[in-house]
């Protein structure tokens, strides 16, 4: 019992400090960065080397550049190429009319657990969100959440691998929080979602975040 919870106490702490790291940096972000830094240090052995390793260099990095270069280079990396967006369903359902049944399915998830959040203009599939939903409200229903949409988290973090960012840490250690290893390559990641959404709407794909939040 006691190895459990202290299992699920690291899984709580990596996608906690992984909301941090992968949320817009703002100087909220910059004021916290040395409690979350100190987290990560006190991570047992039994986060991995592969985490702790990951989450340090990229806290490293947020620390030590300017705040105006991170949100230029988060924005030049997230918010300007559908290749890498932080929006789960996006990678599923793409421009479909289902996906909006399913941002419907996140909020619901928020609501029934109580979970207030800010959304700040994101939808409520937004990788950062997520991941703090697991960490502080509900960690089996966020568990389960970030589990359905493994093929996401991996994609994005196959495609911030080959970009060599250290934001690729972060998507490392929140893969190593879910059962399974991750896939080596695009392929066995896309398979993981099975196949791929009929019912375009629109006829060129475009940002998710310019899509509304549903009510």
């Amino acid at each position: 019992m006691r190895r459990r919870s202290r299992d699920a106490g690291v899984r709580r702490t990596v996608h906690q400090v992984s909301s941090w790291f992968l949320s817009y940096p703002d100087a909220d972000l910059v004021k916290r960065l040395p409690l979350l830094m100190s987290a990560v240090e006190e991570l047992p052995p039994s986060a991995g080397d592969a985490t702790r390793a990951g989450l340090v260099e990229l806290g490293e990095h947020l620390s030590g550049t300017p705040l105006p270069d991170l949100q230029r280079g988060y924005v030049e990396l997230f918010d300007l190429s559908r290749h890498r967006a932080m929006h789960l369903s996006y990678w599923t359902d793409g421009d479909t009319r289902r996906r909006g049944e399913v941002l419907g399915r996140f909020k619901s998830a928020y609501r029934a657990s109580g979970f207030l959040v800010q959304t700040g203009g994101e939808l409520p599939d937004h990788l950062p969100m997520v991941l703090e939903f697991a960490a502080i409200a509900d960690p089996v229903a966020g568990a389960a959440l970030l589990q359905e949409y493994r093929a996401s988290i991996e994609l994005i973090r196959l495609e911030l691998l080959e970009r060599g960012s250290p934001y690729a840490g972060a998507l490392t250690a929140v893969c190593a929080t879910l059962p399974g290893e991750s896939p080596a390559d695009r392929a066995a990641a896309r398979a993981l979602a099975g196949p791929p959404p009929a019912e375009s709407v629109g006829l060129e794909p475009y940002d998710p975040r310019l899509l509304p939040v549903l009510t």
